[in-house]
């Protein structure tokens, strides 16, 4: 520390300045231009917590006049620590810093995500190394730079982040379901949340125009943009292939669950099933359907993939438990010529 206040003194006499007369004006010059990598800006809403050129942090012990500049050029730290105690600095200002380091200072622009505002922020910034010495929006960032931004961003919250309905979240499931059937070199595109999350900006960033935040996903038309992986053909294929839902022969209409396994679930009352002697089966007849068969009062009885094997073998007991249960349903003894009903007494008794 003597050997800075020495070397300091003699910058003084070089400059005209008489030692101990107090007129430092010039000091802090010097010292920045002899260590520009410890060149201090204070930290915003501070006293006496600064950041250096290089990155790292610098504070005083003690509250001091000095505390209170914003900008100082440090000759002496504590160490080379993260957060290093200065004990010897010189005060600078933002002209003399634009004047002796004009080849230095770079203007940088950046699109970028910014994880706490959940936001992409666009701004132009003066930069000394580490330091910002100005910080201003940038207008009219490119289109191109936001949605690549959002992008990352979107990466970071997850997919959950996006709209998902129950019916989005389906049209996943049955397109990753005939990509397992037909096997990954079919044309079926991978719709894992591996493959979108990598993909962001093929099949997302273009329905993100005019979104910066967050909250701004509500309004994203995400059906649409999952279907832009599909072509026309493909969609007609999927509905085909792997239809939302199924009509049993009750003449019901049920909705299929593509999202609880690899096989898709058709949850149907057991009694609409009567007559049906094969389980229903998807992608051109290649996979039967897990039927969960369910009581009048919803309540999953069995689980089968195998109709023609629950109704010989199975059926007469889960009839006999049902027939207790809820006598005032229809419960017959050959299923297989009975009348489907999604009633509880067939039409007409």
């Amino acid at each position: 520390m003597r050997q800075v206040a020495r070397q300091a003194r003699q910058w003084q006499r070089q400059l005209g300045i008489r030692p101990g007369s107090g007129d430092v004006a010039d000091t802090g010059r010097v010292l920045a231009l002899a260590y520009p990598d410890r060149i201090a800006h204070r930290r915003a809403g501070s006293d006496g917590q600064y950041r250096l050129s290089n990155g790292r942090g610098a504070y005083f012990l003690k509250m001091e006049p000095l505390a209170a500049e914003e900008f100082l050029a440090v000759a002496d730290l504590d160490g080379a620590k993260r957060e290093a105690r200065i004990f010897l600095a010189a005060p600078l200002t933002l002209a003399e810093l634009e004047e002796d380091f004009a080849d230095t200072i770079e203007t940088v622009e950046f699109v970028a995500w910014d994880g706490r505002e959940e936001a992409v922020l666009a701004r132009r910034q003066r930069r000394l190394g580490e330091l910002v010495l100005k910080d201003e929006p940038l207008p009219d960032p490119e289109g191109s730079r936001t949605a690549a931004a959002f992008c990352e961003g979107i990466r970071e919250l997850g997919l959950a982040a996006l709209p998902w309905t129950q019916e989005l979240e389906n049209l996943r499931a049955r397109v990753q379901f005939l990509r397992r059937v037909e096997g990954p070199d079919s044309e079926w595109p991978d719709l894992s949340d591996a493959a979108l999350l990598g993909t962001l900006e093929d099949w997302l960033a273009p329905f993100l125009t005019g979104m910066t935040r967050r909250a701004h996903l509500k309004r994203l038309d995400l059906s649409a943009a999952l279907r832009s992986l599909l072509s026309w053909h493909r969609q007609r294929e999927l509905d085909e292939a792997a239809p939302t839902h199924v009509t049993v022969p009750s003449g019901s209409r049920i909705p299929l669950d593509y999202t609880g396994g690899d096989v898709p679930v058709l949850a149907v009352r057991l009694q609409e099933m009567f007559g049906l002697a094969e389980t229903p089966a998807l992608a051109r007849g290649r996979v039967p359907l897990v039927l969960h068969l369910l009581s009048p009062a919803r309540r999953p009885m069995q689980v089968t993939s195998d109709l023609a094997s629950f109704w010989a073998n199975t059926y007469r007991h889960v009839k006999a438990d049902l027939k207790g249960q809820y006598p005032k349903h229809y419960w017959p003894d050959d299923p297989l010529q009975a009348e489907p009903t999604s009633r509880a007494k067939r039409r007409g008794t």
